[in-house]
C-alpha cells in the first residue's frame, strides 16, 4: 500500500475532499453482508439504507481511528453548495475491528441523492489517543480536511467512494 489509488484521483475525492495521501491500513466497506465498496463502483439506494461494516487493517488493536462518511455532491453535483454533508462519524475504533467496536458520534443518515450522480466517501485517519476528537456541530458544509486539521489527524490512512443516484421506477426493474 503505498500509492494512492488511481480511482480516487480520478473521482476527484483526492483534490476536492482530501489531500495526496499514502494508503497505510487496509479498510472494508460492505453493506448488506454482501456488497462491498470498490471506488467509483454504483450502489443502489435501495443496497444503502443500513450502516454498513467496515472491518479496519492496521497491526495493532492499541491504536485507535476515526472514519468519516461524507458527500462531497449535496444537494447536486452541479451545485455542490451544502459540501461537504456528514453521513456518519465513528471515533475510537480499536485497530484490526472493525467500526462497531468505536464511539459512534454522529449517526449513520442514509444517503438519499435527489439529483444527479453523488459520491459517498469513507475515509480513515488514525488518531493521536483515544477521546482525542470532538464531533462537528453539523452535517453540512463539513470540511474533512478542517476537521482533520482542528482534531490533529494529520492524512487519511485510507478511503474508498462509492457512486449513487435517485433510483427511478425504470432502473428498479
Amino acid at each position: 500500500m503505498s500509492r494512492v489509488p488511481e480511482p480516487l484521483t480520478i473521482g476527484r475525492v483526492v483534490g476536492e475532499v482530501v489531500d495526496n495521501f499514502f494508503p497505510s491500513v487496509k479498510m472494508t466497506v460492505t453493506y448488506n453482508c454482501n456488497k462491498q465498496v470498490a471506488n467509483g463502483h454504483e450502489l443502489m439506494p435501495a443496497v444503502i439504507t443500513a450502516r454498513p461494516r467496515v472491518e479496519i487493517g492496521g497491526e495493532d488493536m492499541r491504536a485507535a481511528y476515526t472514519l468519516i462518511m461524507t458527500d462531497p455532491d449535496a444537494p447536486s453535483p452541479s451545485d455542490p453548495y451544502l459540501r461537504e454533508h456528514l453521513h456518519w462519524m465513528v471515533t475510537d475504533i480499536p485497530g484490526t475491528t472493525d467500526a462497531s467496536f468505536g464511539k459512534e458520534v454522529v449517526s449513520y443518515e442514509t444517503p438519499k441523492p435527489t439529483v444527479g450522480i453523488h459520491r459517498y466517501v469513507f475515509i480513515l485517519f488514525k488518531q493521536r489517543g483515544r477521546q482525542t476528537v470532538r464531533p462537528p456541530s453539523s452535517r453540512d458544509y463539513f470540511n474533512t480536511r478542517r476537521f482533520s486539521d482542528e482534531n490533529g489527524l494529520g492524512l487519511p490512512v485510507a478511503a474508498v467512494y462509492f457512486n449513487a443516484q435517485r433510483e427511478t421506477a425504470a432502473r428498479r426493474r
